[in-house]
């Protein structure tokens, strides 16, 4: 086994005031998330100006806590909302999706979107590649706060999670998830977005990639003990929502190839955008002729 290092969960204690890591990591995530996004819309030709990126974290923070709460309470936890509604307030206590989250950026970044007069895609395109860095991070957080570990296992890899109540030695899938959400999937969308894609293929991309990285390493997660397998001993929560992920992904990659391929190396919305705001393509972004 590998010694679990075992980290204070409170990062920063001033008296009462207690910042525990998870939450840490979160404010490292959107701030990295800032200067991602800003770095890229200053070289986005146009399509995007610095100034609205802070907006748009901040419209993706709110979406990401209420909807990881409002995810974990009802994809997890339904029974206990069902006993005690106000439960779903109750975020002191913890608990937080991935998928739940997902979907409150989602409908975050499309009313902001309608703000900047940009359809949902162009949205979900330019935010895509800068999201797994929060996720990584957060993984982090999960494994210094010890928990979510994996299932028992006598890898020579294996840790001892304090928290976990059976001492076993357990897969360190936190760690796992880290690598796979983490630093391949920021990898692989950063590389690929380098260049113009077709409309929905980043998007698609991302989709596909983090949902068969979560459907596998689920394998080796230990199931929510409140759940456990939801069908064929093996199929967990987490399996059954990123299934939509993998298939919606392939879907969104194959149709953007064959119905928005680019012409002259351009998406044909960011030239209609362009056009309509009155800012020449390849033009770097200044305040002449651009709309907030």
């Amino acid at each position: 086994m590998i010694p679990y290092p075992d980290i204070d969960p409170i990062a920063i204690s001033l008296g009462p005031l207690q910042v525990h890591w998870y939450g840490l990591m979160y404010l490292l995530g959107f701030a990295g998330a800032w200067w991602l996004a800003t770095s890229r819309a200053k070289k986005s030709g146009g399509l995007w100006n610095p100034e609205w990126v802070g907006d748009l974290i901040f419209y993706a923070a709110v979406g990401v806590i209420v909807g990881g709460r409002a995810g974990y309470v009802l994809f997890y936890n339904f029974d206990y909302f069902l006993q005690k509604p106000i439960w779903l307030f109750y975020v002191w206590e913890g608990g937080m999706s991935f998928h739940g989250g997902l979907l409150g950026v989602i409908l975050a970044v499309f009313l902001y979107g309608r703000k900047l007069g940009k359809n949902f895609f162009q949205m979900t395109d330019f935010i895509a590649p800068i999201v797994p860095l929060g996720l990584g991070l957060g993984r982090i957080g999960n494994f210094i706060g010890g928990e979510l570990w994996g299932r028992a296992t006598d890898a020579s890899w294996a840790m001892v999670f304090p928290n976990d109540p059976t001492q076993l030695p357990r897969h360190p899938s936190q760690l796992y998830q880290f690598a796979i959400e983490g630093l391949v999937l920021f990898g692989v969308l950063w590389w690929f977005s380098s260049k113009p894609k077709p409309r929905m293929a980043i998007s698609g991309l991302f989709l596909l990639i983090y949902g068969l990285g979560r459907f596998t390493v689920e394998f080796v997660r230990q199931p929510d003990p409140q759940l456990g397998f939801i069908a064929f001993d093996w199929l967990t929560m987490g399996q059954l929502l990123s299934t939509p992920m993998i298939l919606l992904g392939a879907a969104l990659i194959a149709v953007a190839y064959k119905k928005y391929p680019l012409i002259n190396g351009q998406n044909q919305d960011d030239l209609k955008w362009l056009e309509k705001h009155s800012v020449k393509a390849g033009k770097p972004n200044g305040k002449k002729g651009s709309k907030r």
